[in-house]
């Protein structure tokens, strides 16, 4: 499994906000056990390409970037995604 360092920060964030600090971290604990994929410069560039060819959001579009670098399918809940190659979204 791969997971994009954003993903981790808006895992953390969301379940901290929403729920408790305590059941954040245990939820970047599970997230720990996948490959955590770093952003870096060309993968910011790639992200923004994308950002621009299909409006997404700037987290949403490094997480979609990622898993293009890593010929990964993206599996979401995020309608933002729907019909872009490679994505999966879940109902």
């Amino acid at each position: 499994m791969l997971v994009s360092a954003i993903e981790v920060y808006e895992v953390y964030k969301v379940i901290r906000r929403d729920v408790s600090e305590e059941r954040a971290v245990e939820a970047v604990s599970a997230l720990r056990r996948a490959t955590i994929a770093p952003v870096d410069e060309p993968l910011a560039l790639e992200a923004a390409d994308v950002s621009l060819a299909h409006g997404l959001a700037m987290a949403d579009s490094l997480v979609y970037a990622t898993a293009r670098r890593f010929g990964a399918r993206l599996v979401t809940r995020d309608a933002d995604f729907e019909g872009l190659p490679g994505a999966i979204v879940i109902r």
